[in-house]
């Protein structure tokens, strides 16, 4: 299996874990593991490799990888998509329950502060891309919580209690909380903007975990300047990195990290065993995890 553009000791260990052979010459391989953005020179690669039939790539999120057209070249193509589930849900809940408690704000005070804060127990929570590893793994998160789940789906969203079909407006209008873990398509860039802001409670927080440009940032930055929603808490941006400036920065009831929902530290782990279990996998003969749809661009 070729690895590139690095190929680091533990992920070649994972390659020699799931049965496979890590090999330096791109003739030799039958797979790829591509960890880079560079899809030019991955490109030159594969041109140059025909025996080459499925890359491993390692980013989880494929819509910079989509309009490559690369996705169309007959190979199997397979993400990393549900291997940082657990990370990536653990940071959505941390911001979930930093905004319900208020944390931004006493996070900047330099004096005391009036009380305030509410409990995550027995909200009702709009997961946006309920059916995506992140989505799934966080609604698990939320069991302890005695939630009422509302699981948004590609095309409607369902109380996962009652089984009840709702649209997006009428369950964004009841929600006490909307976490965002869809995948950035062309459906869904742009899915929250001002209409949806309109329709939430003024109490109610956002939180996105996954793409920055499925909220419209400007109806965004409005909508927490007219406290038309109570706070959002965003790991992502549009654009990203969110420049010095940015009138978000300097909105108390605005939680900003810094993509850290799931980093290098946690990264390693969790791709080396997707690659492990993939390529045993491919030697098996047996479905792939994470594989691409073309059609749909993840």
């Amino acid at each position: 299996m070729l690895i590139r553009p690095t190929s680091e000791p533990w992920l070649r260990d994972a390659v020699i874990a799931g049965g496979g052979v890590p090999v330096d010459d791109h003739s030799q391989a039958q797979a790829a593991i591509w960890r880079g953005s560079d899809h030019e020179r991955l490109e030159r690669i594969l041109a140059a490799s025909p025996d080459i039939t499925w890359v491993q790539l390692g980013a989880a999120g494929t819509d910079a990888w989509a309009k490559t057209g690369l996705f169309d070249d007959g190979r199997t193509w397979t993400s990393a998509k549900g291997a940082y589930s657990e990370a990536v849900a653990e940071h959505a809940l941390s911001l979930l329950l930093a905004l319900l408690r208020d944390i931004p704000r006493f996070a900047a005070a330099t004096a005391w502060q009036p009380q305030s804060g509410r409990t995550l127990f027995d909200r009702t929570v709009l997961v946006l891309g309920a059916e995506g590893g992140i989505g799934r793994e966080f609604i698990r998160l939320l069991a302890p919580f005695r939630s009422r789940v509302l699981a948004g789906a590609r095309d409607s969203v369902r109380d996962a209690q009652s089984g009840e079909t709702l649209d997006l407006m009428t369950a964004l209008a009841i929600a006490d909380a909307t976490v965002i873990a869809t995948p950035l398509t062309d459906a869904t860039r742009g899915l929250i903007g001002r209409e949806q802001f309109a329709a939430m409670q003024p109490t109610a927080v956002v939180v996105n975990i996954a793409r920055g440009a499925v909220i419209d940032t400007a109806a965004l930055v409005d909508a927490l300047r007219e406290r038309r929603i109570a706070a959002a808490g965003i790991d992502v941006t549009d654009p990203e990195p969110l420049p010095e400036g940015h009138p978000l920065w300097g909105l108390e009831n605005c939680l900003i990290t810094p993509h850290t929902a799931n980093t290098l530290e946690m990264l390693g782990p969790q791709f080396a065993r997707r690659v492990a279990e993939n390529l045993r996998r491919f030697v098996s003969g047996l479905p792939l995890v994470g594989v691409v749809d073309a059609t749909k661009g993840y």
